[in-house]
């Protein structure tokens, strides 16, 4: 009853759902996917790739022969791969899907493919891979929760506090 009454108030035709291929993301795109196919919208899958940062060898200290670019280049591949397979493995067949690797800040990037794309709603796990980072920054989700231009539904894996 409650999805009916939403789907008459809301029409939603484009799901964002992030990722960081863990756990809890897994929870939130099944959430996402059962959405999609209720309102027969389309499915977003992003993951975001963080700049690798460039720090340059102090002055008289020969610098490693470590390629930056080429690096980054290999993380965007790895997860061009894993978000394909991923909506090939947990995806309802038939439904609309795009997917896209994004580089930079996640709650930035996520809030400015959501405006750029149009979406309606972005489901998201309330816990992810971030560990340490959340003490430094807040939590992904917590800024995107506080700053999204639409609704946004916080999914938490069963068992997570």
């Amino acid at each position: 009853m409650f999805l009916r009454g939403i789907k008459e108030m809301l029409p939603i035709k484009n799901i964002l759902c992030p990722t960081d291929f863990s756990e809890p993301s897994y929870e939130a795109l099944k959430a996402a996917d059962e959405l999609a196919s209720h309102f027969g919208a389309a499915l977003h899958i992003v993951n975001v790739v963080p700049l690798v940062p460039i720090v340059e060898a102090p002055i008289g200290v020969e610098s490693a022969s470590f390629n930056v670019a080429s690096y980054q280049q290999e993380l965007e591949g790895q997860a061009e791969k894993s978000l394909k397979n991923l909506s090939e493995q947990k995806v309802s067949k038939g439904l609309k899907v795009f997917t896209e690797v994004l580089i930079g800040n996640a709650a930035g990037e996520v809030m400015r493919y959501a405006s750029e794309k149009g979406c309606d709603m972005i489901v998201i796990a309330t816990h992810g891979l971030s560990g340490w980072r959340r003490f430094i920054s807040g939590s992904t989700t917590e800024h995107i929760v506080r700053q999204a231009s639409c609704p946004v539904l916080t999914i938490r894996k069963p068992g997570v506090k």
